[in-house]
């Protein structure tokens, strides 16, 4: 069993993150032991060692990690849409022994950038499913794995008819239950991609199993034309009411309207923004679902748009949410931070928490604010949120386990 303690360091305490100078920080086996508080700690003089909760990446597709930027070029339907996609033509090359070894490098870089688990939307089916869950035995980094059908269950014409009794293929209800035996839950692209039918299916499946379901919702506005055109609903209502998914992924062009339904359904709100950037399309309402009260989690989304870097996308969130609020005051960066890390709790529960208590799991990062660039910051949180890079991470530990650590530490 590990175990190991810091000594006179802040540490970002309580769902709320509350700052503290502690004079011990200790850890025995997967828990917390110590967090001995001297007094709160908002600036820093000298610097110091400070330890914050483990990221969570709410949104990746690390399969095509193996492919980095090559989405550059291309549009969103181009690079990312079934079957033809560049995405999938490139993916279906590669065998799990050339692979493997992308996805495990792009884990090690997620710990190595504070990351102690993400939301992964896995594709290629049961085997897509094993290779992520190798990847994640090998680097530490917990997978939690959302797969979608290796093929599209329905041709065009059936999606766009949506008749009442268009229930799974006999093969993809077959592949369903192999992969739910492997992965953590299901998710297809967009509700575009099923019929109605087939979406009560697979909620009353993966409920009966205990899975998680997620969806992508609003990246353009063509995800809500679609579904009213073929439905007569736009796609966010349609998920919510057929499909009931945990976290709803995107929210790009949401509505005042559709934030309001978001909020009443206390769904989690997953946000891409560095992703939506990339491909040209508007920048998520961070604002309007801040003001609106909704959960929100953050998300690198996929391997082959960005690196999978939650310090990156903290520090685009933060100023991106600044600039829609139009003022100075708002948001506290706290609130960006909690994306990151405690607001994972209503979505996972168990021995997710994205906080640091005594009894909680000793999941942490551990930062150098003894660099010339932190330590003498006039707000602590602030700081964490828009100025810490990859080489201020000294340590990253999942449930008391090293899952990076510098020489330095």
């Amino acid at each position: 069993m590990s175990s190991g303690q810091l000594t006179d360091c802040v540490v970002l305490l309580g769902p709320e993150l509350e700052p503290f100078h502690c004079s011990r920080f200790a850890w025995s086996g997967d828990t917390i032991t110590a967090a001995d508080r001297i007094r709160p700690a908002t600036t820093l003089e000298n610097g110091a060692r400070v330890v914050i909760p483990g990221l969570y990446n709410g949104h990746t597709h690390m399969g095509d990690s193996a492919l980095p930027d090559g989405a550059t070029g291309l549009t969103l339907e181009q690079a990312f849409f079934r079957p033809d996609g560049y995405k999938y033509r490139e993916l279906s090359k590669l065998t799990r022994e050339t692979h493997l070894p992308h996805v495990e490098a792009h884990l090690r870089y997620m710990a190595r950038t504070g990351t102690v688990c993400h939301l992964d939307f896995r594709e290629q089916g049961p085997a897509g499913a094993e290779l992520l869950r190798a990847a994640s035995r090998a680097t530490g980094v917990e997978s939690i794995i959302l797969n979608q059908f290796n093929t599209s269950p329905f041709d065009e014409s059936v999606l766009r008819a949506n008749p009442p009794g268009a229930a799974l293929p006999p093969d993809h209800r077959a592949e369903l239950e192999r992969t739910l035996a492997i992965a953590d839950g299901f998710s297809e692209s967009t509700m575009n991609d099923l019929t109605d039918a087939a979406w009560a299916e697979l909620r009353a499946v993966t409920a009966a199993k205990n899975k998680l379901r997620a969806i992508h919702c609003l990246e353009n506005a063509g995800y809500r034309d679609l579904s009213l055109a073929t439905t007569g609903r736009g796609d966010l209502i349609r998920a919510i009411e057929l499909y009931d998914p945990h976290i709803i992924v995107h929210l790009t062009v949401a509505t005042a309207e559709e934030i309001a339904l978001l909020v009443r359904a206390k769904k989690t709100g997953v946000l891409n923004p560095r992703a939506n950037a990339n491909l040209g399309l508007p920048l998520p309402p961070v604002a309007a679902l801040l003001r609106a009260g909704a959960n929100l989690l953050l998300g690198t989304d996929n391997g082959m748009l960005n690196s999978p870097s939650m310090l990156a996308e903290l520090d685009f969130t933060y100023k991106l949410a600044k600039s829609q609020f139009g003022d100075a005051l708002s948001p506290d960066p706290t609130a960006i931070l909690k994306m990151a890390t405690s607001n994972i709790r209503p979505v996972l529960g168990g021995d997710h928490h994205g906080a640091l208590e005594v009894g909680l799991p000793a999941s942490f990062v551990v930062l150098d604010f003894t660099a010339g660039h932190l330590r003498h910051t006039r707000h602590l949180v602030a700081s964490i949120v828009t100025r810490v890079t990859p080489d201020d991470v000294l340590a990253t530990y999942r449930h008391g386990r090293a899952i990076y650590q510098a020489s330095s530490l």
